[in-house]
């Protein structure tokens, strides 16, 4: 029996047809987006161990490295001797296998246990989440593993970075062990159905629909959507659309927006049908000006945030503008345009503030698109 990765069995959890692409046929896949989130889970993973290990004295299991046969083997006897932190540790049992992120000695009751943590670049416990852990857990219940806790330690939006790569307190750990343990009979079911769907010989028949994209957006939906055609303006483009209204107009058992009853919409939602009804895009600026004085200023913000926060006194996950357009229209009708883009590296936040208010008058209405979001950048 071939051993399933964690990252296979939540394939399967996610859509069974997605684990078989990724075994049968993986030159399917399309991993461009995913470059990005690999970088800052490796970030966010190195972090970690300058924080659990600050002394040096741990080890980490370099897969690239060793190979899987090798990495594993060199974890059973870290594992076994147990004589400081082991990152990335591998875990298998039962036809699966697991590498743990970070694996913590505990002897507080005279025996060797382990503190497993599992580390997230989220700012909060995802239920997928979870998941992993209880795979986690599992595994090592099954490999012989004793374990005094197993937690999820992910990026706690609180932190406030003061500099020279001072990471204490990034991360908050939360103890899910009871709930993880509690889990291994479904593990133990997951791990069965995925070996039966990858020894199916023919790709399953699944539909494409939101799992297609939740928890993760699937490196195969290309190719399941390769023999679809959608609406020219499905329902997707309803701006707003959620609760009541959104089961409304799913019922309608239509993809198109044009084909959705009036009286199901907001009046935002009717100008776009309207609008795609008769191809005619709708603009009502005069209207919308004549009531404010003039100069009218149109400011949009472009922002860069950072999971793990490189400028003294950010936060993680804070959106820091280095970037604005501001078109100011006169009276008169001139119109005149000024930019600010901050390529330094350094923190852009006083100098874009500076640049805007040296372009921005004492009086007239600003105009954003999203008028919230340019509001709480400015006041951030």
């Amino acid at each position: 029996m071939r051993n399933l990765s964690k990252s296979k069995i939540l394939a399967y959890r996610q859509c069974s047809k997605r684990l078989w692409l990724e075994i049968h046929q993986p030159d399917l896949r399309d991993d461009s987006a995913s470059a990005a989130v690999f970088a800052i889970g490796n970030q966010v993973g190195e972090i970690a161990r300058q924080l659990f290990d600050p002394d040096r004295t741990g080890v980490t299991i370099d897969i690239g490295e060793l190979g899987h046969p090798e990495a594993l083997a060199r974890s059973g006897i870290l594992l076994a001797e147990g004589e400081g932190p082991v990152f990335e540790a591998g875990l298998t049992a039962a036809g699966a296998l697991a590498y743990a992120d970070v694996m913590l000695p505990d002897r507080s009751d005279g025996t060797l246990r382990w503190k497993m943590v599992e580390v997230k670049s989220s700012g909060s416990v995802k239920s997928y989440q979870r998941d992993d852990l209880a795979v986690q857990s599992y595994l090592a219940a099954q490999a012989g593993i004793p374990l005094s806790s197993a937690s999820i330690g992910h990026i706690d939006n609180r932190f406030l970075y003061q500099s020279d790569g001072d990471y204490r307190g990034l991360l908050h750990e939360e103890d899910l062990t009871e709930e993880a343990s509690s889990r291994h009979d479904e593990v133990a079911a997951w791990i069965a159905g995925a070996h039966g769907i990858a020894a199916l010989t023919e790709e399953p028949e699944v539909s494409t629909g939101p799992h297609c994209a939740i928890p993760y957006n699937c490196s195969f939906c290309d190719h399941c959507h390769r023999d679809q055609v959608g609406p020219e303006y499905p329902i997707s483009s309803f701006p707003n659309l959620s609760g009541w209204r959104r089961a409304a107009v799913e019922a309608e058992n239509t993809d198109d927006l044009r084909e959705i009853p009036d009286n199901l919409l907001t009046a935002m939602q009717l100008r776009v049908k309207q609008a795609c009804v008769s191809g005619e895009a709708y603009f009502d600026a005069a209207a919308d000006l004549a009531p404010h004085a003039f100069p009218a200023y149109f400011l949009d913000f472009e922002t860069a945030m950072f999971t793990v926060p490189i400028w003294k006194g950010t936060r993680p996950f804070q959106q820091i503008p280095f970037q604005f357009s501001l078109h100011i229209l006169d009276q008169a009708g001139s119109l005149q345009h000024h930019g600010f883009l901050d390529l330094s590296g350094g923190d852009p936040s006083l100098a874009c503030a500076r640049s805007l208010i040296d372009h921005c008058g004492v009086q007239g209405p600003v105009f954003a698109y999203s008028a919230g979001f340019e509001k709480t950048r400015h006041h951030g």
